[in-house]
C-alpha cells in the first residue's frame, strides 16, 4: 500500500508540473501576443502621423510653388489609397499590401522632395522647412517602430514554434506573423526625370 500511494503522488506531482507549465506557457503567448499587437499599434500610429501631416506639406508646397500638378496629385492619390488599405496584423498578405501602399506613399514624397528642390523660395518658407523636418522625424519613426515590431514578431514566431512550447500553440491555434521587408528595388534611389 505504501508503493501505491508513493507512485500515486509522484504521479500528481508530475501531472501538476505539466499542468503549471502548460499554464505558464499560454501566458507568455498572451504576453508575447500582446507585445506584437502593441509594436503593431505603434507603427499604425507612427504611419497616420504621415498621413496626417501630408496634407499639410501639400497644401505649403501648392500655395509657395506653382509647378507639376501631376507630382501633388500622386502624393495625394498615394494617401488616399494608402488609407483603404485594412490590414489584420497576423497576415503576412495583409502586411505586404500595407507596406506597398506605404511604399506608394514614400516615392510619391520622394518625387515631391526632388521637385522641391528647384524652387528656392519654397525651401526658405519657415512653414515647408517645418514640415520637412517634421516629415523626416516621422520616416525615422516609421523606421525604429517597423524594427520594434519586426523584433516582437521574430519572437513571437520563434516561441510558437519551438518544442514543446509549440504544443501549447498549436492547440491555441497560434499562427506566425509576417515581417515589413525592404521595398523591391529600396536600395536604388528614385529616378525623377525633368
Amino acid at each position: 500500500m505504501k508503493k501505491g500511494w508513493i507512485a500515486l503522488i509522484v504521479v500528481g506531482v508530475i501531472l501538476l508540473f505539466v499542468l503549471l507549465w502548460g499554464v505558464g506557457t499560454r501566458n507568455s503567448f498572451v504576453t508575447k501576443t500582446e507585445e506584437v499587437n502593441q509594436r503593431w499599434s505603434q507603427v499604425e500610429n507612427v504611419y497616420q502621423r504621415r498621413m496626417d501631416l501630408i496634407p499639410n506639406l501639400v497644401e505649403t508646397v501648392k500655395g509657395s510653388a506653382s509647378f507639376e500638378k501631376s507630382t501633388l496629385e500622386g502624393v495625394i492619390n498615394a494617401r488616399a489609397r494608402a488609407t483603404q488599405v485594412t490590414v489584420n496584423p497576423t497576415s503576412a498578405q495583409d502586411l505586404q499590401k500595407f507596406q506597398a501602399a506605404q511604399g506608394e506613399i514614400s516615392q510619391a514624397l520622394s518625387r515631391l522632395m526632388v521637385v522641391v528642390e528647384k524652387y528656392p523660395d519654397l525651401k526658405s518658407t519657415t512653414a515647408f522647412r517645418d514640415l520637412q523636418s517634421q516629415l523626416e522625424g516621422t520616416e525615422n519613426r516609421i523606421a525604429v517602430e517597423r524594427r520594434e515590431f519586426n523584433k516582437a514578431a521574430q519572437e513571437y514566431n520563434r516561441s510558437i514554434q519551438m518544442f514543446p512550447e509549440f504544443l501549447i500553440a498549436n492547440w491555441m491555434g497560434l499562427e506566425k506573423r509576417g515581417y515589413f521587408q525592404a521595398d523591391e528595388g529600396a536600395a536604388k534611389p528614385p529616378k525623377v526625370k525633368f
